[in-house]
This record gives C-alpha cells, sequence and structure tokens, in this order.
C-alpha cells in the first residue's frame, strides 16, 4: 500500500512540484531546504510526496530488516512510519534532515514492536558497543573515508569471468551482511549502504560516535574477513 500525502487545506496554495532535494544545515541548525519541502507536503503537492517516498522507501525498508528480521514485520513497520510521518510533518522542525527525522521515527516504531511483540532485544543492546572476542581488524586498513587502503586478496580483473566473480561476490556480501550482529548491520547498512554520516546513524540508532565507530569497524571487519575467505577458496 502506497502511503497518501496529507490533503491541502484551502487557504494552503498548492506549491509547484520540485524535486525532492537533500537540506543543507545553516550556522543555527535549521535545515531550511527540508523545511521548504515539508512546507511543500503539508500544503498537498502529491508530486513532490511521490518523489520523497521513491527516494527513502527502499533505504527505510532496509532499516528496518535489519531491526526486525522477518519481512513481513519489516513491511508494517514502514508502512506504520509513513502514517506517524504524514501526521507529524507540520510539527517537523528542521534541527535534522527529514531523512534522518524520518528514520529515527522508523526506529522508534521498531523499538515498540520488539517491545510489545519480544521479536528483538530492545535497541539500547546497541549502547555495548557490539562488544565480543573477535579480533578487530586494524584501522589502517580502511582509508578514512571507509575505503579498503588495499584490495583483498586476488581480488579479481575485468575479464567475463571475474565480471561473473565479481557478481558472485556481491551475493556473498549481501549474505554476510544479513548475518552480521544486529547494531553491525545497522551501522553498516546506513553507512556503506544508505550513504548515511557519522552524524545521522548516531541520531537515527540513538548511539553515540564511540559505539557507532566501534560497531562501523567490527562490521567491515567481518565483511572483508568473509570476503578474503571467499576468495582463498576460490
Amino acid at each position: 500500500m502506497t502511503p497518501r500525502p496529507p490533503a491541502a487545506s484551502a487557504s494552503a496554495p498548492h506549491a509547484a512540484s520540485a524535486p525532492a532535494r537533500v537540506a543543507t544545515s545553516t550556522p543555527n541548525g535549521i535545515h531550511r531546504e527540508d523545511m521548504a519541502l515539508v512546507a511543500r507536503l503539508v500544503a498537498g503537492d502529491e508530486a513532490c510526496f511521490t518523489q520523497l517516498v521513491e527516494r527513502l522507501h527502499g533505504p527505510m525498508q532496509r532499516l528496518a530488516r535489519t531491526l526486525v528480521r522477518d519481512q513481513a514485520g519489516a513491511q508494517e513497520i514502514v508502512q506504520e512510519t509513513w502514517t506517524v510521518v504524514l501526521d507529524s510533518l507540520p510539527r517537523f522542525e528542521g534541527r535534522a534532515s527529514l531523512k534522518t527525522w524520518i528514520f529515527r521515527i522508523l526506529t522508534n516504531r521498531a523499538r515498540t514492536r520488539a517491545t510489545r511483540d519480544k521479536r528483538m532485544v530492545p535497541v539500547a543492546w546497541m549502547e555495548d558497543g557490539g562488544a565480543d572476542d573477535e579480533s578487530a581488524v586494524s584501522p589502517e586498513r580502511f582509508h578514512w573515508w571507509g575505503r579498503w587502503t588495499s584490495a583483498p586478496t586476488s581480488f579479481p580483473s575485468a575479464s567475463p569471468e571475474d565480471h561473473v566473480l565479481r557478481k558472485e561476490m556481491g551475493t556473498r556480501l549481501l549474505v554476510e551482511l544479513d548475518a552480521l550482529p544486529q547494531g553491525q548491520r545497522a551501522v553498516v547498512t546506513l553507512r556503506d549502504v544508505d550513504g548515511c554520516s557519522s552524524e545521522e546513524v548516531c541520531e537515527i540508532l540513538g548511539i553515540n560516535e564511540t559505539n557507532q565507530r566501534v560497531l562501523l569497524h567490527r562490521g567491515r571487519a567481518r565483511l572483508r574477513a568473509a570476503l578474503e575467505q571467499y576468495l582463498r577458496s576460490e
């Protein structure tokens, strides 16, 4: 079911449609472009709302799947989130980006559902930083922006055979991503799949920067180790 935008009020003019844009915050922390976008949504701009759904619905589903493992439950959370978003748009203050604000609502809905259905440990478990007995991979193996400083062992070339191997590796990585501990899976998905900043991830998941960094590092390390093991077996 596709969510519907709020109806325009009789006194509100219908804003001209334009692509939904990523907002940049001003020195006082207000996301001006998102505030303008929300004004158009509240005014009933259906084209604007359709573009917003097209941009965020997929990432929202990915995030929901990291918090609730069954597909049906994740889809319900996304639909519930859109309902809350539509009801709450007039109260959006622009202190965070619209994307972050929506993702935070989704996380809160997942928490509520988890507590009610006991399908997962409450999201507060992320506060432990994902600590376990696994060996850490040196941060020097990653650039500051998250890319590896060197390719994994025997990283394939551009031949047709290696193109097939790359696709197989991509499928393998998705399997390994889904197998990560919940905190690592959520942070890696937000950072490396959906391109969120560390600040956005902390806001969305309600964790501090240290925990975000540890979870991201451990998740990336596990994925790299799995990929290298896969390549050595080929």
